[in-house]
């Protein structure tokens, strides 16, 4: 991998006429994300959104084409050398360590960490709003507050590309929305390249810079965020917000940033 795939700054991520199946579902998907922009993926259940994750992640392997991280091959590597992080709708954090601890998994999987590291990982529970929580169990934390412990982990690992999968489906609006936020200032700070699948259209208006649409397996369109909710997008997408949604989408959105 480059020095630039391994700085924590974003690279392109490309799947190049990739081909999958899961038993009778068929996928293919040709599309380049681009480097450091925050890029919102929506399509109906069933589409293919996190079967496209789980192929950059290296969780599935193409049955063809290649995937592509920084121009380099990287079809055939295993997830843990690919320079990804990854956030889940169920935060992947275990139970038995402490905030600190889950969160240093990121920098050491045997938890064998040097000052540097330790000073990290307090820099990073610091900015996801931790501090002081250090030593709790995931049980004792709310749900919001787990979803930040796996964002703190992906600030250590410092990778050039962030992989969400809904992470923040379960969470109620408000908390949601803080989320995003969130999201949206440590990728200001960061530039990584963001892959965001959600199925809620406000999410990917308030931090999308561009959108992927999938349908039947596929991608369907893509383009700007400001384009896809003018009524750019292709038929299927306004099918799937609803007539007229883009724009109320648009107009909550300029209403909560003022």
């Amino acid at each position: 991998m480059s020095d630039k795939a391994a700085d924590g700054k974003g690279v392109p991520v490309r799947l190049d006429k990739v081909s999958f199946s899961y038993g009778e579902a068929l996928f293919a998907f040709d599309v380049e994300f681009a480097a450091g922009e925050i890029t919102a993926i929506l399509g109906p259940s069933g589409s293919g959104k996190s079967t496209l994750l789980n192929l950059v992640a290296g969780f599935e392997t193409p049955g063809s084409g290649r995937v592509l991280i920084g121009g380099a091959d990287i079809s055939g590597e295993p997830p843990a050398v690919r320079p990804v992080s990854m956030v889940f709708q169920e935060n992947n954090l275990f139970a038995h360590l402490s905030v600190e601890q889950n969160v240093g998994l990121g920098r050491s999987p045997s938890l064998r960490l040097a000052d540097a590291d330790h000073a990290d990982i307090a820099e990073a529970l610091a900015r996801t709003g931790l501090a002081g929580k250090e030593k709790r169990l995931p049980r004792e934390l709310s749900g919001g507050e787990r979803q930040r412990v796996a964002l703190a982990r992906v600030l250590v690992r410092d990778r050039p590309v962030l992989l969400l999968d809904e992470p923040f489906a379960s969470l109620g609006p408000a908390l949601r929305d803080d989320m995003l936020d969130l999201v949206s200032g440590l990728h200001a700070e960061r530039g990584m390249t963001v892959l965001f699948v959600t199925h809620q259209p406000q999410d990917a208006r308030r931090v999308g810079q561009k959108v992927v649409f999938l349908d039947n397996g596929a991608v369907a369109a893509t383009g700007t965020t400001d384009d896809f909710f003018a009524g750019a997008g292709p038929e299927a997408f306004r099918r799937y917000i609803g007539a007229g949604a883009g724009d109320a989408l648009s107009r909550d959105i300029a209403r909560k940033r003022t």
